[in-house]
């Protein structure tokens, strides 16, 4: 019995020892696969497309564009919330400076937080139910004109005759 003790306890430092491989991290080739959603605001200048990620579920939410370094001009976070809610963002772990649109069920800009200040704790919402919040590159939507009361379509709708293969269109009406 005592010569099986150390062996033991040998076999039990060697496995405590040996690391295992970590994890490979597919986040890159997730986003490769990620086709981008085309998004088109409406404004009084004419309209304008972005190509965005979408933040579909919980987890996606949760993390949105944290720990981004840099965003593109016409890149952007959609987090659509179906059903409708009332949406409260924070900066924290956020790095670079966004604008929040948040986007009534008719498809309207309800309420534009520009340069969403980065690390901030400071709740930003919209006050009401929306269908969803786009996140652009901070100063963006001052640099296109972009405004509360602007149109905002996605998927199929932001892009008519195009080929858009998606679940997610938002095709509000047209403003009377």
């Amino acid at each position: 019995m005592m010569i099986r003790l150390p062996a033991l306890l040998v076999l039990g430092l060697l496995a405590a020892c040996s690391s295992p491989k970590p994890a490979a991290d597919n986040s890159a080739q997730a986003q490769a696969d990620t086709a981008a959603l085309p998004v088109v605001i409406s404004t009084a200048k004419g309209g304008h497309r972005f190509d965005v990620e979408v933040a579909a579920t919980p987890q996606e939410q949760e993390k949105g564009l944290m720990f981004r370094k840099e965003l593109a001009a016409d890149g952007g976070m959609l987090f659509p919330m179906d059903p409708p809610r009332t949406a409260s963002f924070w900066m924290k772990d956020t790095l670079i400076p966004l604008d929040m649109l948040f986007i009534h069920t008719d498809g309207t800009i309800a309420f534009l937080k520009a340069n969403a200040e980065p690390y901030s704790r400071i709740p930003v919402s919209a006050g009401i139910p929306v269908a969803a919040v786009l996140e652009l590159r901070g100063g963006r939507a001052a640099e296109l004109g972009i405004a509360e009361g602007d149109v905002v379509h996605w998927g199929g709708c932001a892009v008519p005759g195009g080929k858009v293969t998606t679940d997610r269109n938002f095709c509000p009406a047209a403003p009377r």
